[in-house]
């Protein structure tokens, strides 16, 4: 799998780079789309715990995921000098999972240890730079063995006279199947379906709904200043757990987790950018959020940009997380079969959790290596920690390609 991502990106590469080279568009506007932006992003993520939703709260959470992100930016000038925007991205990823390997506990290695994901996107946006305002539309897709997700959305925003303040507002629709896969030891004839082989199953599937929006509002305050202000809320409706998730009761009786069919969330945030100085920038988030499962959470971030040289950044993180629990979760064996609803999913438990570590940006006016087109190459490191002992490290590079302008 890593060869043929590592294949992808050298093709990618070598064909955005033959395209930059003749869509300079520094000098007219193009009336047929030009390519003006370019990326490739590459990631590796590893992390163990022992609280796994698969077995019931306890278990390995030993999981790696090999992610890998391209995407093409792309404009053209319509005849009434309006212009459109063609922003196309393709994900692939690749994990493997020791606790979704223990859905068949009784074999040795399962199908399920190990999975594909593919996610393609397009989003388009029409916009007047004379009025100041735009509207886009996106479709997307995601596709692995036991999921299917179909997106749609549009979005409207619209900007100040002077430039100094813009409102968006954006609705995206998700309409997903979930493939009803029952722990090994709860199949039967009505939950599985026998198809022929033994322990071969036809796996029925179901419905699970998101429309969700966000609500944003700029503001640029002074020259070193600017605001952003947030408001996301999301609705669900479906199958709104994972069926493999095992939940062990205080009488020992074992069930597949079952949660409410309906979910609201409302998420408040503010976001700002302050340039410090000529070479600092410093980035700070806070963000509240609370739902209908009685569960609420505190977000504070910080990120500073930090000019080592004219194309040298050093980009320290750090983020801050606390929730409190969800009312349908108890720990393993700690549920009572009365309980309407009920979950082990530790990412539905009250913990703290800590996100640090740095990032470097090489970004020279000449291209990096001396490759013109090549504007970007940022690596970066983060480690992330919680209070009941999950622990992970990601590792990142991204790509930047861009014309002389877009």
């Amino acid at each position: 799998m890593k060869r043929i991502c590592l294949v992808l990106a050298g093709v990618f590469l070598y064909w955005v780079g033959v395209m930059a080279q003749v869509a300079d568009t520094s000098v007219y506007r193009p009336r047929k789309l030009t390519l003006y932006e370019a990326g490739f992003v590459s990631s590796y993520y590893h992390q163990d715990g022992n609280n796994s939703a698969v077995t019931g709260g306890i278990g390995t959470e030993k999981l790696t995921d090999f992610s890998n992100g391209f995407e093409v930016k792309m404009f053209r000038y319509t005849a009434n000098k309006k212009r459109f925007d063609l922003d196309m991205n393709l994900g692939v990823d690749y994990y493997t999972s020791a606790s979704s390997d223990k859905i068949d506990a009784s074999s040795i290695s399962s199908a399920s240890a190990k999975d594909l994901r593919i996610y393609p996107s397009v989003t388009g946006k029409w916009t007047s730079e004379e009025k100041g305002r735009a509207i886009s539309g996106t479709l997307s897709y995601s596709h692995e063995s036991d999921y299917r997700s179909f997106g749609i959305g549009g979005g409207v925003f619209k900007k100040s006279a002077d430039r100094n303040r813009e409102f968006y507002a954006q609705l995206q629709f998700y309409f997903d199947r979930v493939k009803i896969i029952l722990p090994y030891e709860l199949r039967t004839l009505e939950t599985g379906g026998i198809t022929g082989a033994p322990n071969q199953y036809d796996y029925p599937w179901t419905s699970r709904n998101t429309f969700a929006s966000s609500f944003g509002l700029s503001q640029v305050v002074n020259q070193r200043l600017k605001l952003l202000f947030l408001f996301d809320p999301a609705y669900q409706q479906g199958y709104l757990g994972l069926p493999f998730h095992r939940v062990y009761f205080n009488n020992n009786d074992l069930r597949n987790e079952k949660l409410p069919r309906q979910r609201m969330k409302w998420p408040l945030g503010l976001r700002a950018s302050w340039f410090v100085g000529d070479r600092l920038v410093f980035r700070p988030l806070y963000r509240f959020y609370t739902d209908s499962w009685e569960l609420s959470s505190h977000t504070a971030e910080l990120e500073f940009s930090y000019h080592v040289s004219p194309s040298i950044y050093l980009i320290p993180f750090y983020r801050y997380y606390t929730q409190t629990s969800a009312a349908y979760f108890a720990a393993y064996q700690q549920h009572k079969t009365s309980d309407a609803f009920y979950t082990s999913n530790y990412d539905l438990s009250g913990f703290e959790s800590n996100f640090y570590g740095m990032g470097i940006k090489h970004s020279p006016l000449n291209g990096v290596l001396g490759i013109g087109y090549l504007q970007t190459v940022e690596f970066r490191y983060g480690h992330y920690s919680r209070s009941n002992g999950l622990k992970a490290d990601i590792l990142s590079i991204n790509l930047k390609i861009k014309t002389k302008k877009g």
